[in-house]
């Protein structure tokens, strides 16, 4: 099941600034019920563009157009993969693309079960090919310079405890990016991925509020601190932005230097 509501006229949220590299683009954002995604789909609307949020969740949507009007907001699983083609086949022109929905199924690897492993794979990966196949097929048809950004993690390239699923997904998610840049760079379409440590979302908070588990990951961290969302949506913007018109195939580390030490 998918619903597409369409929003009014933007209200840019305050302390925005328009940015000429979203003029008059539309950009499609999933996973932007709650975290990085939704700061990122108000962050792009109060930048000049035209949103599509997309969520699983219509309750955090509906949320989302009481907060900013002027976003339209699509509700639909993507693990759902013909869903997911129903519902974006009514989005219309899409110019920049995030692909940050995710799921955390964290279990011992010896315990990991296959729906947990299913779970995982078919949101964290197969919705990223998916979703991206659809764009940017529409993107060249249309002939149009676009940018798409993975929400990948740190989790891609340093093994984590109980992350097993977790962490090949996004190991998966950064080849994925680069084969991308590859093949979709001659048609003028950059690909990039962002790879945050810990983010203090709301879930971020809640996962993260034990004094000893923070303090014995933040110990890793050079900065000694977890990333903020804005540090995150801001590294979005960038790669989607003109500013970063020669990079692609890039998986850009957001974490403080915790793969550096």
């Amino acid at each position: 099941m998918s619903r597409v509501r369409g929003g009014t006229r933007a209200r840019r949220p305050p302390g925005m600034e328009p940015d000429p590299s979203f003029s008059g683009r539309r950009a499609l954002v999933t996973g932007a019920g709650k975290g990085i995604g939704r700061a990122a789909a108000l962050a792009l609307s109060g930048a000049g563009a035209q949103v599509i949020a997309l969520s699983r969740t219509q309750a955090d949507l509906e949320s989302l157009e009481r907060e900013h009007t002027g976003i339209e907001t699509l509700c639909v699983d993507l693990g759902d993969w013909d869903a997911t083609e129903a519902a974006l086949s009514k989005v219309g022109a899409v110019d920049l693309l995030v692909n940050n929905a995710a799921v955390a199924v964290l279990q011992p690897f010896l315990e990991v079960t296959k729906e947990a492993f299913d779970r995982s794979f078919d949101v964290n990966l197969r919705a990223v090919f998916h979703v991206s196949q659809i764009i940017s097929r529409q993107m060249i048809a249309r002939g149009v310079q676009g940018a798409i950004v993975n929400v990948s993690s740190q989790a891609s390239q340093r093994a984590l405890q109980e992350h097993a699923v977790y962490c090949s997904t996004k190991s998966a998610l950064d080849m994925l990016t680069k084969v991308m840049a590859l093949e979709l760079g001659p048609h003028k379409i950059r690909v990039n991925s962002v790879n945050p440590t810990v983010v203090m979302t709301d879930m971020g908070r809640i996962n993260w509020s034990e004094p000893q588990k923070a303090a014995a990951m933040i110990s890793r961290i050079p900065l000694g601190k977890f990333a903020e969302v804005d540090d995150v949506v801001n590294s979005i913007l960038f790669l989607l932005s003109d500013k970063s018109a020669m990079t692609t195939g890039v998986s850009l580390l957001v974490d403080g230097g915790f793969l550096v030490s």
